[in-house]
């Protein structure tokens, strides 16, 4: 049974660092690209930030670059989101997904196969 669990979500004050962390498991993700996504309450699902399956190219909304950042750790079967500077408009529940195998970093919800189950960031003013 292929799982994505994402851990290390929680209420935070505006300015402050969350670090979260996607752990893969049922299957092997090393060859395709990961990426995190988010969803705030009467929003659409956004994309946040994703790299390639090696780990050397990375893309990020530019609602969070320069704030977030993205890795991987293909031995251990994760990627984390370090989360830097944060602000009230960062409040959405954040979504781990591993794409379909493809060229590139896909940026679309459509392109990723296999979702976690969230977790909750709240960020007080």
């Amino acid at each position: 049974q292929v799982q994505l669990v994402e851990s290390g979500g929680g209420l935070v004050q505006a300015g402050g660092s969350l670090r979260l962390s996607c752990t893969t498991s049922g299957r092997t993700f090393s060859s395709v690209a990961m990426g995190w996504f988010r969803q705030a309450p009467g929003k659409e699902r956004e994309f946040v930030a994703a790299i390639s399956w090696r780990g050397g190219s990375t893309d990020y909304a530019d609602s969070v670059k320069g704030r977030f950042t993205i890795s991987r750790d293909n031995a251990k079967n994760t990627v984390h989101l370090q989360m830097n500077s944060l602000k009230p408009e960062d409040t959405a529940v954040y979504y781990c997904a591993a794409a379909v195998p493809r060229r590139g970093i896909p940026t679309t919800p459509t392109s990723y196969a296999y979702w976690g189950q969230g977790t909750q960031v709240t960020v007080s003013s």
